[in-house]
This record gives C-alpha cells, structure tokens and sequence, in this order.
C-alpha cells in the first residue's frame, strides 16, 4: 500500500479548487478535517495516483468509505457512485438552495451513500448560506 505523499495531497487540494469533490462543502467553513479520499479504495486495489484521488471532507470521505456503488433510490438499482475524475460535477449535480438534487441515476445514488442531504447537513448548509456561504 503506497501513501499520499504531501505534494500529491496538494495537487489534489488544488484540482479540486480546495472544496469537498462530491459536496463542495470548504474546509474554511468547518472545523473538521478534509482528507485525500480514494476513489477506489486500496482494499478494492485502488492506487494512491493523483487520478484515483480526490479532496473530500471527512463526512464524505466517511460516508463513501470503500464504496463504489450504491442503490440509486429513485429505480432501487445499484448503481457506480460519482467519480470525481471521470465525471463532470455539473452534468450530474444542481443545487436547490441547500438541497443538492441529483440530476443522474449515479448522482442519486451518491446523494444517498454519503448522506448529503441529510437533515443535519442541509441544516448546516442552511446556516452556511445564512452567511453568505456559496456551495455553487
């Protein structure tokens, strides 16, 4: 199992312009941590190459954990996740003021495995917004 090494982590912060690559939560905004998350995890022999690698913050990163798949809940099929290097974020996702709607089968599915709209995170982007903060 090779590491990231800090100049991969910061090439990675930097690609994903230094927000969260499945919620666009900012680190600046909270006092957790972001990690460097594996799209496909080592376990699943994902490599720790920038382009199996993303910036996410650590409710993500925990929620997606080494999943690939999810159930879509709208059809109830499994389906891949969103994968930040091989699918523009745009094309899949749209927010609605704090609610992210998922536009794509793959988005939905990832919506419900990371638990993005969950009542406390859309709390919490709620209060963000109240703020000023912009997740678009």
């Amino acid at each position: 199992m090779s590491r990231v090494t800090p100049a991969v982590a910061a090439t990675v912060r930097a690609r994903a312009q230094h927000r969260c690559e499945y919620c666009h939560l900012r680190p600046e905004w909270t006092i957790m941590p972001f990690q460097v998350d594996h799209i496909i995890a080592q376990k699943h022999r994902g490599d720790s190459q920038e382009q199996n690698l993303a910036f996410a913050c650590l409710r993500c990163n925990a929620r997606k954990g080494p999943n690939v798949a999810g159930v879509n809940p709208v059809e109830g099929q499994i389906t891949p996740l969103f994968h930040p290097r091989h699918d523009v974020w745009e094309e899949h996702f749209e927010w609605h003021g704090a609610w992210l709607f998922g536009r794509t089968a793959r988005a939905r599915a990832t919506i419900d495995v990371l638990g993005i709209n969950d009542a406390e995170a859309v709390q919490a982007r709620e209060g963000m917004m109240t703020e000023g903060r912009n997740f678009g």
